[in-house]
């Protein structure tokens, strides 16, 4: 932006100064000698104000110079007047900036591993200074590019290959507190640090595809064997249930023969009861009278003679034989 400001103010001061200077003549242009003085002025200071104003954008931060000497002023994004011609303002990229890079390093145990990381990093803004006067603005190959190199290697040698992959957020972190403490004194911030992927050694690779696939193998044999013992559990309990159900129809079995059998007992016992009780009334009932009564209704009418065994005291009357006295 202040480059454009520059060209336009140098611009304008041309025209102006040629539209003063120069005038029109029959033969052409023509100069007017009384306006060169003029013109030149105006077109010197146009210019003077051209190099004086300037603008720092977002993003950005200005690090002023005096001579080519950083005085350690920084300008913050708007305008700012400088001294023409003595003192000029260096951009610098304050953004956050994106590194990719692949580095290859030995594990703890001698495993190669190819590691892809991604560094998000900014210049301080504070710094900027520091940095321009000590990098310019080749920070990136000169400080960030070895950094992140180093700092990788020296971290994946603290762990063995399977912890590389298992203990992945362990190893990001390591990396991004070490990465952060080298950059510091640079003046360049590590935000960030991503590990995007581990790549191994072929035969590494295929031992840990070949242990992946025997772990895999047993987890199934394993849960086909749950599977076998759930199944298990399930007809024990069908079974179970299956003879809990048959005892308790044998228990009902015979809860009711016994209670029919002690039924047909206590019937026959009743029965018994009831005959033993008719038999012993009846017993009771028949008296020498009723016997003597009801042979003599079995005799006939007309017999008048009754043939007594000896001792025996057995009288008739007119009553008891039914007819009336003669």
């Amino acid at each position: 932006m202040s480059n454009f400001l520059h060209l336009a103010l140098f611009l304008i001061g041309v025209i102006i100064a040629g539209a003063l200077i120069l005038k029109s003549g029959k033969n052409g242009p023509e100069i007017r000698q009384e306006m060169i003085i003029p013109g030149v002025l105006i077109f010197l200071l146009l210019s003077a104000l051209g190099f004086t104003f300037g603008q720092v954008t977002s993003g950005e931060v200005g690090v002023v110079t005096s001579f080519g000497r950083v005085t350690g002023d920084i300008k913050t994004p708007g305008a700012y007047l400088l001294m023409p011609f003595v003192n000029t303002v260096e951009l610098m990229d304050v953004q956050t900036h994106a590194y990719e890079a692949e580095a290859s390093a030995a594990s703890q145990d001698l495993q190669i591993v190819q590691t892809k990381v991604t560094v998000n990093y900014q210049v301080s803004p504070a710094q900027a200074a520091q940095v321009f006067t000590n990098l310019r603005r080749d920070y990136g190959p000169r400080v960030i590019v070895p950094s992140v190199q180093e700092t990788v290697k020296a971290v994946t040698a603290k762990f063995n290959a399977e912890q590389l992959v298992t203990e992945r957020q362990t190893v990001k972190d390591q990396i991004e507190a070490t990465l952060k403490q080298k950059l510091q004194p640079y003046g360049i911030v590590s935000e960030n640090v991503s590990i995007t992927d581990f790549q191994f050694s072929k035969d590494f690779s295929a031992a840990i595809e070949s242990k992946v696939a025997a772990a895999q193998s047993a987890l199934q044999a394993e849960n086909k064997l749950r599977q076998v013992h759930v199944e298990a559990q399930q007809a024990k309990a069908h079974a179970e249930g299956q003879r809990d159900a048959a005892i308790a129809m044998a228990e009902g079995s015979k809860r009711a023969a016994i209670l029919n059998a002690e039924g047909q007992a206590e019937a026959t016992l009743t029965l018994a009861k009831a005959q033993s009780d008719a038999n012993r009334l009846l017993t009771a009932s028949v008296t020498d009278t009723l016997i003597r009564y009801n042979m003599i209704n079995k005799l006939a009418a007309d017999l008048k003679v009754i043939v007594l065994p000896p001792g025996s005291n057995f009288l008739l009357s007119d009553q008891l034989l039914g007819t009336a006295p003669k």
